[in-house]
């Protein structure tokens, strides 16, 4: 589990270098990696490239069965349009990095069957709460606030 909590924290950072927001997502299918991706919101110009969105879109179309198989492991706490994201496609696990920034539709996911799994990774919440004290408008755009 770690190395693939590393990988979605790689793409925070990655998201991060790149002036966005750091939330990162891989996208696990039968312990392999099949989508990996960032918040991109800042630099795509897009109102719907969350970190897990993205990683859904980099691991392309893929049939129903493959999603009932995999497992998100995600930086931070879904937020609704993620979670219902999952929902939509079986996603039947999510582990999240940290919810201390930012609490998601956690919830909601767990209502649905999916389970979750809170790692509370002390790197997530540091580079979060960094984030959020140097941008605190750009957090509050991409939250919807």
């Amino acid at each position: 589990m770690t190395k693939f909590m590393d990988a979605a924290l790689a793409e925070a950072r990655k998201g991060m270098e790149e002036g966005g927001i750091p939330i990162g997502a891989v996208l696990v299918h039968k312990g392999k990696i099949i989508g990996r991706g960032h918040n991109r919101r800042v630099q795509k110009g897009s109102a719907i490239l969350h970190g897990e969105m993205d990683a859904l879109e980099n691991a392309g179309r893929q049939p129903a069965s493959v999603y009932r198989e995999c497992v998100m492991y995600t930086t931070l706490s879904p937020c609704s349009m993620c979670s219902g994201t999952m929902l939509l496609y079986g996603i039947p696990k999510v582990v999240i990095g940290e919810n201390r920034t930012f609490m998601g539709e956690e919830e909601l996911l767990r209502a649905r069957g999916v389970e979750v799994e809170v790692v509370n990774d002390e790197r997530c919440v540091e580079l979060m709460r960094r984030f959020i004290k140097e941008k605190p408008e750009l957090w509050n755009e991409d939250i919807g606030e």
